[in-house]
């Protein structure tokens, strides 16, 4: 694999849910019934990204599409560094389309110039966090790529990341820009805990947000859906409480970088 530098591989910051992005893929490439990561994933599609304007193909292609011609060839620059309509596009894709999807259950239109500017933001911060982490000599290795491709490929009742990977290509994804996505992801955690130190849900914070899940699922209705008991899913709340303090530390950490910052955006 190549240097995550060399390749300035981008996600979009949003809650840091490529993770979440590639499980929502996964399930729709291998009609997964696992509903719930769907919907958490749903939230931050915008993280989604492929090499092509593909990611829009099947589904996608029968509803509204974005306007792209006025996207500039160089989208931002970041204190030097480049952030190309090729990046920009796809994830400005997925995110039309997540938004698409929303709006049209109130007769709405997407708002496009909204759209372009939250997503070349988040291309913006999540390049300040690779800066920060190169400049502090973070690394991450392949082995643990795979290894959290893997994680995710059983999360989704998969054997093999290869398996999780051809299914999230048959959603638009390649195998190298997933792969490229994760290493940014593990990127940025990294520094997180560089900046922050290791973040370690405690039982009391995890039960408190089971509580939390458990009000939601019943103010809404329940859908029918039953909470599973909470030491079957204390693993899953562990990974969401971890990601949400990530987010608010490397938001903080954004907000200060940005201080300092030689920022253009050119949309």
């Amino acid at each position: 694999m190549t240097s995550l530098f060399s390749t300035r591989a981008r996600t979009a910051l949003g809650a840091l849910s490529v993770a979440a992005v590639l499980t929502l893929s996964a399930c729709g490439g291998s009609d997964s019934s696992d509903s719930d990561a769907g919907k958490d994933a749903s939230k931050d599609a915008s993280s989604s990204a492929s090499p092509s304007a593909g990611a829009s193909d099947g589904a996608a292609a029968e509803g509204p599409q974005p306007d792209l011609d006025a996207i500039p060839d160089v989208v931002a620059e970041v204190n030097g560094e480049e952030v190309t309509k090729e990046e920009f596009v796809p994830i400005y894709e997925a995110a039309f389309q997540q938004a698409a999807s929303q709006a049209q259950m109130g007769g709405e239109e997407p708002d496009e110039e909204a759209l372009r500017k939250e997503t070349a933001d988040n291309l913006v911060d999540t390049e300040l966090l690779l800066q920060e982490a190169e400049s502090r000599g973070l690394e991450v290795s392949d082995e643990a790529v795979e290894a959290e491709l893997t994680s995710l490929a059983e999360q989704n009742g998969m054997k093999t990341a290869d398996e999780l990977l051809k299914a999230v290509e048959a959603q638009g994804v390649s195998a190298d820009q997933a792969r490229e996505q994760v290493e940014t992801q593990a990127m940025v955690e990294q520094l997180v805990e560089d900046e922050n130190g290791p973040i370690e849900p405690t039982d009391k914070e995890l039960r408190k947000l089971y509580d939390q899940v458990k009000k939601q699922q019943a103010a809404s209705g329940g859908g029918g859906q039953e909470i599973p008991p909470f030491a079957q899913v204390r693993d899953q709340l562990a990974e969401q409480a971890s990601s949400q303090e990530t987010g608010k530390v490397a938001t903080a950490l954004v907000e200060d970088l940005r201080k300092d910052a030689d920022i253009t955006i050119n949309l």
